[in-house]
């Protein structure tokens, strides 16, 4: 097993919970711009959450991921089929997980693409999707936001005390918002490839705001190390802008959105 798939692994159940519900909006748009919508591939799943609402815009979706614990907080809909898939699946795996070459009308990456091998994945994007009129989307999105002085506190913890343990080359793409991340596809319609800025909200708990900061690789990693970033006295001086702790409040999310297609 790879590191970075024990990271997903130790994460699973924390990260279903902390992730932000993404807008339907977004779903039902990326399925306006394919030409059918017969079949969509949600690749490096999670818990599902991009699968379970494209089920409402497509006939069949599969999910997969590279983690069985992963899939196993999946959420679960009628015509979602979840397999687990290796990073880079061989030819005959591709095609009986996922569908022969042409038969994908959307492909979805949700919060996962800076991980990939991006020039082998992208081998394998333009082999499923539909010609023409196949769409690809990825996304990602970085740390809520939620006041001034939370901001301030989360701003320090994820540069400064947990950021010698995150991945640099993957940090500086999410920071870049996936505006330097290679993307060999067409645009879709005038507004280009982007990548499009989309604001999200939730409200959440203050056990919600560190469920999130638990749920981060780098915490992962450091604690695999004998080293807990979340000490006492970084979650007290979180509680103390926060507020009440019972109180709910406001976090935003900004989501960076890739879309493009393949038109022969």
């Amino acid at each position: 097993m790879t590191s970075r798939t024990e990271l997903f692994v130790k994460q699973a159940a924390a990260y279903a919970k902390a992730r932000p519900v993404y807008p339907g909006s977004l779903l039902k748009m990326l399925a306006a711009a394919t030409k059918q919508q017969d079949l969509a591939w949600d690749c490096a799943t999670g818990n599902g959450q991009a699968a379970s609402m494209l089920s409402e815009h497509f006939k069949s979706v599969v999910a997969t991921d590279i983690s069985d614990e992963q899939l196993a907080h999946a959420t679960l809909r009628p015509n979602v089929r979840y397999a687990r898939m290796s990073a880079t699946p061989t030819l005959e795996e591709l095609q009986r997980i996922v569908g022969p070459e042409g038969s994908v009308d959307l492909v979805t990456v949700a919060q996962a693409l800076h991980w990939f091998d991006l020039e082998k994945f992208y081998a394998v994007v333009k082999y499923v999707l539909r010609k023409p009129g196949g769409v690809f989307a990825a996304w990602c999105c970085g740390i809520p936001q939620v006041s001034p002085e939370v901001d301030m506190l989360g701003d320090r913890f994820y540069l400064v005390i947990s950021g010698p343990y995150w991945d640099k080359e993957v940090t500086a793409i999410i920071d870049a918002e996936y505006e330097t991340i290679p993307f060999p596809f067409e645009p879709v319609d005038e507004r280009g490839i982007g990548p499009h800025k989309i604001s999200m909200t939730k409200e959440w708990s203050f056990e919600d705001y560190m469920t999130f900061w638990r749920s981060c690789s780098a915490v992962q990693t450091a604690f695999d190390q004998g080293i807990d970033l979340l000490t006492d006295e970084v979650k007290d001086e979180f509680a103390e802008a926060w507020g009440p702790t019972h109180q709910m409040r406001t976090v935003i999310f900004t989501l960076a959105l890739l879309i493009g297609t393949i038109n022969s």
